[in-house]
Order: structure tokens, then C-alpha cells, then sequence
């Protein structure tokens, strides 16, 4: 493979010193430009576009085409994992994913299996073929939702604004519910190193809904079998580590478990405080976050003052990834996203010259 020219990403997240704070961002390559809608638009469906390798390679690097990040992220859904169990995963315009068939019914969840990876072949050949694009320029990012997340999904059918049905399994019967975390699980793990194997240079686990739970709930249903996912994972590729990113949205309360769940970098949400986050955790792993995504449908000028206030926040010691709190939105401004990253390299390289 070709030697990285950026491996600023790599690096923070080995907590190791870089020049300026590397930055990427999630769902980097999405709905807020124009390229990407135009080739949505080409592709007839959003999973028309992510199972086809080709259109997702130039998905994957229109936003590096636009703005200096230091990362590029695979372009794919968390829910390829249970679509290839079968449940049958759409999208309809307008609305969000859906299944048809859901996990409702006893019978049903004892015939779950882990999935035939060769049903998630378009994943591997996306990653490969972005990696062989990149040519060096920065590493590529894999990812997959996590066990309980994407359980949450499996059970409800779609998403939810309180995951009534899931969370009634998880009262009413939790071997039910374990029973597809340890089968999602499994997947994930397997999910995630066949990425790996393909080129992905850092994987990460988007635990999107673990924050509806309890504390003894969130250790129990998602933060274990995140560990499991964790435990199994290839941790070298190309002669160095791969790195894990744990996100959990809402997961403030639970960084210390986090960083002790076996990941690399825990990832923030824009409500946790950075330096709280930073005496909580300390050098155990490194920090990605956490600029509120809404910021970004302000202008250029204010966008650069929330980076800067970000960046105070984590300060100038090694193992910061910058990032969003979550996705970014759809709404956001391109021109604002460059702001965006253009303060973090310079803002960012300025505190380290006068650290």
C-alpha cells in the first residue's frame, strides 16, 4: 500500500504530538453538497448509491476534494450488518431507514445467524477501491453501528422517539434481547475486520442510541458487547495499529467505562465538557470531538469562534481528534465547513507554537 503523506489522524489518535489537530467530520460526505446529491440523484436511491463501489469511492472523496480533512470516512449505512441478516432494510424519501421484517417474535430471534459476509462484499470492495483513490493522501475510516444500536433498529423496524418496543423486550424479556446482541456482536466484530482487511486504517463504533438507557443498563445491553467487538478486532494492518473510535451519543455519564471498553479514542457529543472530559479520562485514550453540528448553519465568521472556543476546551496536549458532536447536518453550509476546517489547522498549529 502506499505510505500515508497525512498520518496526522493516526496519530492523535496514539496520542502522539502532531503538527496542527487533524479533523474530520461525520457523515463528511453527505446531503449538505451538491456533488454528493448529484450523484445520489445519478445512482436512483440512496442504497443504490452505497452498494455500488464506484459511486461510493466518489462520494467517499467529494468532501476531500473540497476541504483539507485528515481523514476520509467509508461511505456506507450502520444497518448493512441486519440487512444482511435479512430483516430487509429501505429508505423511503423523506423518511428515515425501515425494515420489513423486525424483530418481534420469539421464533424469529432464535433463528437470527451472523450474516454470510460475502452479502456485504460491496462494503470490502468500496473500501479497497477507496483506499487504492486515496493514494496515501489520508488514512480511511470503517465503521459499523454498534450491538445495541443497531438492535434498537432490528426490534423497533425503524427509528423511534423512544424505542418503546425495544426497551418493553428489554423489561419484559432480556434474554430476547441478548440473544441479538451476542449475534450482532459476533457480526460486528467479523463486519469490522473484513473492513480491515480491505484497507480500513481505523474503524469506529457509532453507539447512536445507547444514551436511552440507564447507567446499570448501558453497561449491561451496550457498553459489554461493545466490548466484545473490541476484544475481537485486528489491531495491526500495513506494519501498524489500527485504532478504535467508541461513540456513544448521550454517553457523558460514562466516559470512564468507555475509555476502558478497549477503544482507542472515546468520541464526545457536544453536550460533554472537554476539559471535564479530559480529568476524567486523562492520557488513557485519546478524545474526538465536539462542535455542536448545528453551529455549521452559522456563518463562516461565527463558525471560526466556536472552533476556537472548541479547541481552548481540549487545549494543546497530544490525542485530539476534532470532529462534530454527531452528524453533520444536511442544512449545514459548505462555506462554513471550510471555515470549519481551515481554523482548526491554523488556530490549532498557532496554540502549539506558543504551548
Amino acid at each position: 500500500m502506499t505510505p500515508l503523506a497525512n498520518d496526522t489522524f493516526l496519530r492523535a489518535l496514539a496520542r502522539e504530538p502532531t503538527p496542527h489537530t487533524p479533523i474530520w467530520l461525520m457523515r463528511q460526505a453527505g446531503r449538505y453538497l451538491p456533488e454528493y446529491r448529484a450523484t445520489r440523484e445519478k445512482a436512483g436511491s440512496f442504497m443504490k448509491l452505497a452498494m455500488n463501489p464506484a459511486l461510493a469511492t466518489e462520494v467517499t472523496l467529494q468532501p476531500l476534494e473540497r476541504f483539507s480533512l485528515d481523514a476520509a470516512i467509508l461511505f456506507s449505512d450502520i444497518l448493512t450488518v441486519p440487512d444482511a441478516m435479512g430483516l430487509g432494510l429501505s429508505f423511503a424519501e423523506g423518511e428515515g431507514p425501515r425494515f420489513e421484517r423486525p424483530l418481534r417474535v420469539e421464533a424469529d430471534i432464535l433463528k437470527l445467524r451472523v450474516p454470510d459476509l460475502a452479502r456485504l462484499r460491496y462494503v470490502t470492495d468500496a473500501v479497497a477501491e477507496i483506499r487504492r483513490a486515496l493514494k496515501g493522501r489520508v488514512p480511511l475510516i470503517g465503521f459499523s453501528g454498534s450491538p445495541y444500536t443497531l438492535a434498537c433498529y432490528m426490534v423497533e423496524g425503524s427509528g423511534s422517539d423512544d424505542f418503546r418496543t425495544l426497551k418493553t423486550m428489554l423489561y419484559a424479556r432480556p434474554d430476547l434481547l441478548h440473544r441479538i446482541l451476542e449475534v450482532n456482536a459476533t457480526a460486528v466484530a467479523a463486519y469490522l475486520n473484513a473492513q480491515i482487511d480491505a484497507g480500513a486504517q481505523a474503524v469506529m463504533l457509532f453507539d447512536t442510541w445507547g444514551g436511552n438507557l440507564t447507567s446499570a443498563g448501558y453497561e449491561t445491553f451496550s457498553l459489554a458487547y461493545a466490548r466484545k467487538v473490541f476484544a475481537a478486532l485486528k489491531r495491526e494492518a500495513d506494519g501498524r495499529r489500527v485504532p478504535a473510535i467508541l461513540f456513544t451519543r448521550g454517553g457523558g455519564n460514562w466516559l470512564e467505562p468507555m475509555a476502558g471498553a478497549g477503544c482507542d479514542a472515546v468520541g464526545l457529543d457536544w453536550t460533554v465538557d472537554p476539559t471535564q472530559a479530559r480529568k476524567r479520562i486523562g492520557a488513557r485514550v485519546a478524545l474526538q470531538g465536539n462542535l455542536d453540528p448545528i453551529a455549521l448553519l452559522a456563518p463562516p465568521e461565527r463558525v471560526r469562534e466556536e472552533a476556537r472556543r472548541v479547541l481552548d476546551a481540549f487545549g494543546a496536549a497530544p490525542g485530539h481528534v476534532f470532529n462534530l458532536g454527531h452528524g453533520i447536518s444536511p442544512q449545514a453550509r459548505p462555506e462554513s465547513v471550510a471555515a470549519l476546517v481551515d481554523e482548526v489547522r491554523t488556530y490549532s498549529m498557532r496554540m502549539r507554537e506558543t504551548a
